[in-house]
């Protein structure tokens, strides 16, 4: 897999779809990010396909406990004290200089929020075509074996229709700001290149 990678987008809906096959996941509000784990280090970009390493030196310490050959796909996201996820704190981070996001980051430590596994280490590889449902359950695995106290998890996802309404209609002032539906049998979408 070549950097920058196209990540996939959502589309917005007028309701949840319904079926067996459908997933759904929690919608954060923070800052869309890749996390590379190569041979020699960790590199996290962008939705833009910009390097924001310098800004997040939290989570690319963190993202050393990846074995190399992994790429996730997800959210970082910053909590107040309160504990609710605060888009502006994240923004603030996204647009520091090294020494302030560095200020920033022993203030109010990140979160790496992940929902997709991209790339497995060999012999696996890049893992785009497979179903989400296998992603999903690679994606697991995989933070399943990082230290307890690591700020990298796994966003929640249900199956239950009724649970995604019910975080749909009481977390938004959590920092929760919708809900993502995924067909448990689709593969990994990026988006179309903008024009220009």
């Amino acid at each position: 897999m070549d950097w920058p990678v196209s990540v996939a987008l959502a589309q917005s809906v007028p309701e949840l779809p319904t079926g067996a096959d459908w997933s759904y996941e929690m919608k954060l509000d923070g800052h869309r990010m890749i996390m590379w784990r190569t041979g020699d280090g960790v590199r996290l970009q962008a939705r833009s396909g910009r390097d924001v390493t310098a800004a997040w030196g939290d989570l690319a310490l963190a993202g050393h406990h990846l074995p190399a050959g992994t790429v996730l796909d997800g959210e970082a996201v910053i909590t107040t004290e309160d504990g609710r996820i605060s888009f502006e704190a994240a923004q603030a981070r996204a647009a520091s200089a090294p020494t302030r996001a560095h200020r920033l980051a022993a203030q109010r430590p990140a979160h790496y929020i992940a929902f997709d596994a991209l790339q497995l280490p060999s012999p696996n590889g890049d893992i785009r075509a497979r179903p989400y449902s296998e992603r999903r359950a690679a994606l697991l695995n995989l933070l399943a074996e990082l230290p307890t106290n690591t700020p990298i998890q796994a966003v929640s996802a249900t199956t239950d229709r009724d649970t995604a309404l019910t975080w749909y209609n009481t977390l938004h002032h959590q920092g929760i700001e919708g809900i993502v539906a995924k067909r448990t049998t689709s593969p990994t979408e990026p988006a179309a290149p903008e024009p220009g």
